[in-house]
């Protein structure tokens, strides 16, 4: 998710289905004046990915991690926010003993080292025992963020399958065309489903990586195997996604009953000057054609309960206005019976580096009011944990005054 914030910025130059629909409905989703009456999702990402916001350092003693941690959870609380989207398999390793990859460097600085708790485990009671939901954040397919497998785990799954690894940008990824990838890292993240109370699953925005200019992603071997019968090499890619994201929803609801699935992508699908049915936009990126994610399809066909766009810009933004994708969002999953909350940047509130708009501490305030006139919009969640405790200029504190005045319990 850094990653793509730094995209965002350099853009401006089956059969059951319909079952999981109607139940999806019932818990989130909806309309009008019904929905806040059941709730509204009021989230907040804590990153683990190097450190981004917890433990503010490897290395640190397990109680003093628990500490932090606790602080986050309570300041959650003091901003009368109900959920919080803890990233616990960062880099293809695991904030919990998990029997299938190592532990997680940003814990104690070694990759595979026991930090002497299970920050997992801790994380659920802490956040359940405070009325906050704990949506569990992982990522699929990245693997590192360099490019030496020696640096990995000596029982690292990337180190045991060199041939399920792809370099490509400075970093490592597991090569999606790949069936049996797809099968260990689900069986991975299920690990979780199955011995926690988590209250949802949630991925971000990487799948296919975004791509570098000058740099092919090489994944012709599989793609020589397993691609016939398509058209070309990205609708396989595609398929390929399809096929995670469809299977992963239907293993969740095997596993663990009142598991939701939500997914947090690049917030355009495609610009309208390439796709009629996309958004009024021209970004840079699109998740159909640059990430081979067709985040449209998964709202459509069901297969997720959840989809929270980051739609990472300011109201009036040319490139890419924050009140068009929100419109394009809300035509898009109204009928699906698909929760539509929206991912907010309160990193860029009050930074230097972003235009005029985004030194306003009223810009995210007016987000949401004007999401409230959006039928299907559930709820927000913001970018990041330690934003929310900096509050450059008090945009959240803002949010909090004109949005937040009660709690309320996120939507079922």
């Amino acid at each position: 998710m850094a990653g793509a914030a730094g995209l965002v910025a350099a853009m401006t130059t089956g059969g059951d289905a319909v079952a999981a629909r109607t139940d999806r409905a019932v818990r989130g989703g909806g309309s009008g004046e019904d929905r806040f009456a059941r709730g509204e999702l009021r989230g907040v990402w804590i990153a683990t990915v190097a450190n981004l916001d917890w433990p503010s350092k490897p290395g640190l003693t397990a109680a003093a991690q628990q500490a932090e941690l606790i602080s986050h959870l309570d300041r959650a609380v003091e901003h009368r926010l109900n959920a919080v989207v803890l990233q616990v398999r960062p880099t293809a390793d695991a904030l919990w003993p998990s029997p299938y990859e190592p532990w997680a460097d940003c814990l104690t600085g070694v990759q595979g080292k026991d930090p002497g708790w299970d920050p997992l485990a801790t994380a659920v009671r802490e956040a359940h025992d405070r009325g906050l939901e704990l949506h569990a954040w992982f990522n699929p397919y990245r693997v590192a963020n360099h490019t030496d497998p020696a640096r990995l785990a000596a029982s690292h799954p990337a180190r045991l399958n060199p041939e399920w690894v792809l370099p490509y940008g400075g970093k490592l990824y597991y090569d999606p065309g790949l069936p049996e990838v797809r099968r260990f890292v689900q069986d991975a993240m299920l690990d979780a489903v199955r011995r926690y109370e988590i209250d949802a699953v949630h991925w971000d925005d990487y799948f296919y990586p975004y791509p570098v200019a000058g740099e092919a992603f090489e994944d012709d071997a599989a793609y020589e195997r397993y691609g016939d019968g398509f058209p070309d090499k990205a609708a396989w890619r595609r398929d390929n996604v399809d096929r995670l994201v469809r299977e992963m929803g239907e293993r969740i609801r095997e596993v663990r009953q009142g598991v939701r699935f939500g997914i947090s992508p690049f917030a355009v699908w495609r610009n309208k000057a390439t796709d009629p049915a996309g958004s009024d936009t021209r970004a840079g990126v699109e998740t159909y054609d640059d990430l081979h994610a067709d985040t449209r399809k998964w709202v459509k066909e069901g297969w997720i309960d959840y989809i929270c766009p980051q739609i990472y810009w300011h109201i009036g933004l040319a490139a890419a206005d924050y009140a068009k994708v929100l419109a394009w969002w809300d035509a898009t999953v109204r009928g699906t019976g698909v929760g539509l909350y929206v991912g907010e940047a309160l990193y860029k509130a009050g930074d230097p580096a972003q235009p005029a708009a985004w030194q306003d501490p009223a810009e995210l305030s007016r987000h949401l009011t004007l999401a409230r006139d959006h039928e299907e919009v559930g709820g927000h969640i913001f970018f990041s944990a330690k934003h929310v405790a900096a509050d450059r200029i008090g945009a959240m504190a803002r949010v909090v005054a004109d949005h937040y005045q009660d709690r309320v319990r996120a939507p079922r």
